[in-house]
């Protein structure tokens, strides 16, 4: 029987699908919208997440996974399926392979939870993946040689830092702590600061268009509109790169802390490989301006950033499919 064997990104912020023989076919947002009242889904993807914070009363813009794992099980579910279905994955003749990536230090639970997602999404058999080593098998590192490839991936809801040798994770760490905490952290900074609250979409285009962690970095600046929290009015005010540098301080600086401690757990000999080989940041993270230079200055290691860091994940998942039987150890 014919079967598309398919690998899945399942993002906090984005799921990207590759279909075996096609390559990457989808690339959305983890967003659905959906009526408060029946529950029925409205929109998924990118449709449903220029709704989010525009909404009426009865329609909901949800984003169901949080941190990395499913927090509304339903609506992703349902999210799942559609994906799938748009991609051809699910048809009368086929039940396809999926390989989903998610956090390294997610428990059974989660994992079950992410499992049962799948097979009712019409999987045929599910495989569970830890996202650094997908990410560094897309990012072209050789992690099957017994030597060490350190890798950071920092996503919308965890970064994934971890050390890897001989096809596996040696040391790694997984903390709630990436690209939405980022947003959080300026939403936070320019309420207290000038009493002005903003949404989440204006603060990741803050984060994009002017976001910084490098105090020689950027000198730009950026208008931003939002909601007088004195007058109660629309107001427009200017914020400058370094302003988004001091907001993304406390989060940057967990993510250089989780990169110390993996470091500090390696064996010697795969530290040493480390210094040769420097560190690989994937992920919508690592396009943060400066990121890849604090860390290199802290780490003392060097440090780049991988090409195409947003699909590294996914197109690691598409080398697997091709060795599922080699590769993959976690079926269940």
């Amino acid at each position: 029987m014919f079967s598309n064997d398919i690998g899945i990104d399942l993002g906090t912020a984005n799921v990207l699908i590759h279909v075996k023989g096609k390559g990457v076919v989808l690339d959305e947002p983890s967003v659905v919208a959906i009526e408060s009242d029946t529950k029925k889904v409205l929109a998924v993807g990118e449709e449903a997440r220029r709704m989010v914070g525009r909404t009426p009363g009865n329609i909901i813009a949800i984003r169901p996974l949080r941190d990395g794992v499913i927090a509304d099980f339903e609506v992703t579910e349902a999210m799942l399926k559609y994906f799938i279905n748009r991609v051809g994955g699910k048809s009368w003749y086929s039940h396809p392979r999926i390989l989903i990536c998610a956090p390294t230090n997610i428990t059974s639970v989660e994992q079950k939870a992410i499992r049962e997602a799948a097979e009712r999404s019409g999987a045929k058999e599910v495989f569970l993946e830890e996202e650094p080593k997908a990410a560094a098998i897309g990012a072209g590192m050789d992690i099957f040689e017994p030597s060490g490839n350190m890798v950071v991936d920092i996503g919308g809801g965890t970064t994934d830092v971890a050390v890897l040798s001989m096809g596996d994770v040696v040391t790694a760490s997984s903390i709630k702590m990436a690209g939405d905490k980022f947003d959080s952290a300026i939403m936070k900074y320019v309420k207290t600061k000038y009493k002005l609250l903003i949404g989440e979409r204006t603060a990741e285009d803050i984060k994009i268009a002017i976001g910084t962690v490098n105090p020689s970095g950027r000198r730009a600046e950026m208008d931003i509109r939002g909601r007088d929290m004195v007058s109660g009015l629309p107001k427009t005010l200017s914020i400058s790169a370094d302003e988004v540098q001091e907001a993304l301080r406390d989060p940057v600086s967990a993510i250089v802390a989780a990169a110390k401690f993996v470091l500090e757990q390696t064996p010697p000999e795969l530290s040493a490989d480390i210094i040769d080989r420097g560190v690989i940041l994937t992920g919508g993270g690592a396009l943060l301006s400066g990121l890849d230079e604090l860390l290199a200055e802290e780490l003392r290691v060097p440090v780049l950033v991988a090409e195409d860091p947003m699909h590294c994940v996914v197109k690691g998942t598409g080398i697997m499919l091709d060795n599922l039987d080699h590769v993959v150890k976690k079926k269940f």
